[in-house]
């Protein structure tokens, strides 16, 4: 019986992920969540983890006192996430917390020797150089949660890695596909949070829409893969059937088709190599009958373009960028900025700073900070 963790045990993947472990019989070792302690009081209940922890430590009396009638032991904030990657019974970390706040625990669970399922995009793309040293060192597993990162990881199977030519990233579009940028200066929130295909938390979302998610998934996919910026090619899936491709030297592509529903990649990094039937619908290629590609709008999708920018002048950019954007959607989602700002915002940081290495946390830490000053700055 594998025994699984959880961070962002109470979010959209952390969810699917229980569903999935519990159709398999996993142990669920701990669960862990920033602040909703009714869904995390839930699943704690059902699944009777050794430990829960909980990011938000205003929550923790209130959940502790929850809890008082069971034996499980209650975590706080990040040391308690640390904890919980680090725990010695773990198979595997799944770690599906939002934002800057999953890095640190992913470097405690491969430091501690765990293999790690990874859906926290700002790990790698604040800290790739980090985590894949790191990983490296430890012999530790990656397994990518991402539908993308997790087609391109099975399009590889049973391949020579020296024989890729490049990737393709498949991008559903977002609610706003096709639109010029006059058009977005009109769009609400409520627009911008409803999605085509997927059912994502509002952060995830947002950045869905601004095309964000996509800059964020071309940089994972640079220290995922160990592959160059010209390497790796974006296109418009309207459908997100065909999750994402790999082309090799011969130029034979390989793509991995599905349903638009996480189980499968969720299932996938964790029962790595094996394929059993998952709690997910079957795909059918008729119900859709036909399949349409395009080339993204770089230009009116600012975030975009500023991802792929960053990523190719290297150092700290992918990390001040990721964390002004996460204080940019914050804003937005607070009305306090308009959506078109995001990307304005995002991008203007690539103006106002200059090269400095990644060269161990504490730089990351410090790239987070002025970043987030920077935005808080600009939006007073």
């Amino acid at each position: 019986m594998k025994k699984v963790s959880i961070l962002g045990s109470t979010g959209s993947i952390g969810t699917q992920s229980l569903e999935v472990c519990e159709k398999h019989g996993f142990e669920i070792t701990a669960l862990a969540a920033h602040s909703s302690i009714d869904t995390l009081e839930n699943q704690a209940r059902k699944f009777k983890p050794k430990y829960v922890g909980i990011y938000n430590e205003n929550k923790y009396s209130e959940l502790k006192k929850r809890l008082a009638d069971t034996n499980i032991k209650i975590l706080c904030g990040m040391d308690g996430l640390c904890k919980i990657a680090s725990l010695e019974e773990n198979d595997i970390v799944l770690n599906s917390v939002v934002g800057m706040v999953g890095l640190l625990p992913t470097l405690v669970a491969i430091n501690s020797g765990k293999d790690v399922a990874l859906a926290n995009k700002e790990t790698l793309v604040a800290g790739g150089k980090l985590v894949m040293s790191l990983a490296n060192k430890k012999n530790v597993n990656i397994y990518p949660v991402d539908s993308e990162h997790s087609a391109i990881f099975q399009c590889l199977q049973g391949n020579k890695r020296e024989q890729l030519n490049k990737i393709i990233l498949t991008a559903s579009g977002g609610p706003f596909y096709g639109y010029n940028y006059e058009q977005l200066k009109n769009v609400t929130k409520a627009d911008a949070l409803c999605h085509p295909n997927w059912d994502m938390g509002n952060k995830i979302t947002i950045d869905s829409a601004t095309l964000m998610n996509k800059g964020l998934e071309f940089i994972e996919a640079k220290w995922l893969f160990d592959l160059k910026p010209e390497q790796i090619e974006i296109i418009v899936h309207r459908q997100s059937v065909i999750h994402s491709a790999v082309e090799y030297k011969d130029f034979a592509v390989i793509a991995q088709l599905g349903v638009p529903d996480m189980k499968i990649p969720i299932q996938y990094a964790l029962l790595y190599p094996d394929r059993v039937e998952c709690p997910t619908k079957q795909l059918s290629l008729t119900d859709y009958g036909t399949l349409t590609f395009a080339k993204p709008d770089y230009e009116t999708f600012k975030c975009l373009s500023t991802a792929i920018e960053a990523i190719s002048r290297g150092g700290a950019f992918p990390c001040l960028i990721n964390s002004a954007n996460e204080e940019a959607v914050k804003a937005f989602l607070n009305d306090e900025i308009e959506f078109i700002q995001i990307g304005e915002i995002v991008s203007s940081v690539l103006e106002k700073f200059e090269y400095s290495n990644i060269s161990g946390y504490d730089d990351v830490i410090k790239a987070d900070r002025i970043a987030r000053e920077f935005v808080k700055n600009t939006i007073s």
